[in-house]
């Protein structure tokens, strides 16, 4: 099997790091069945994870936090989670803060078409590696409404971006 290609934050401009933990997921460590998504033939609890950091720069004025899964065979990856706008003093979200009835920040329409977490998904195949990062950003809101394109609200937050740190757990079916 190929050695897997670099994970899209190679690419981006380089920022300091945040450093990021969970109750949740680990680090290279499979994705637990709360995280994998209710459909598609999958029966995953659909939860978004408990996360937690630190180590934002002066200067950050709001936060966002994503799931991208770099390995989806779509040519471009798969948005699983984009919340943006958090409140500069948050520095932790609870499992769930991804549903859809979750009051915090602004929730953009992932690739399933919700505004919400959709957990991993995975054709039959090789492990995919799902990105949970958290974005420090210089601006206090990035002005988008929820139905932006994800790839849209990434450019923004990219744009934006103080400081970056992720976890990135894996899953297969």
């Amino acid at each position: 099997m190929p050695a897997w290609p670099p994970i899209p934050y190679d690419f981006l401009p380089e920022v300091p790091a945040l450093a990021v933990e969970s109750d949740d997921v680990r680090d290279g460590e499979r994705l637990p069945e709360a995280q994998v998504f209710d459909d598609w033939g999958m029966t995953g609890g659909n939860i978004s994870p408990h996360l937690r950091w630190s180590g934002a720069p002066e200067g950050t004025r709001s936060f966002a936090v994503t799931c991208f899964d770099p390995d989806a065979p779509t040519g471009s990856g798969f948005w699983h989670w984009l919340l943006y706008d958090l409140p500069s003093d948050l520095t932790e979200l609870p499992a769930d803060a991804g549903s859809a009835d979750a009051k915090l920040g602004t929730h953009a329409r992932n690739d399933f078409g919700s505004l919400a977490y959709g957990g991993a998904a995975p054709p039959p195949g090789r492990p995919h590696r799902y990105l949970f990062a958290v974005h420090a950003l210089g601006v206090e809101s990035l002005g988008l409404g929820p139905d932006t394109s994800a790839a849209v609200v990434g450019f923004n937050i990219t744009a934006n971006t103080l400081a970056r740190g992720f976890i990135a757990p894996v899953y297969e079916t």
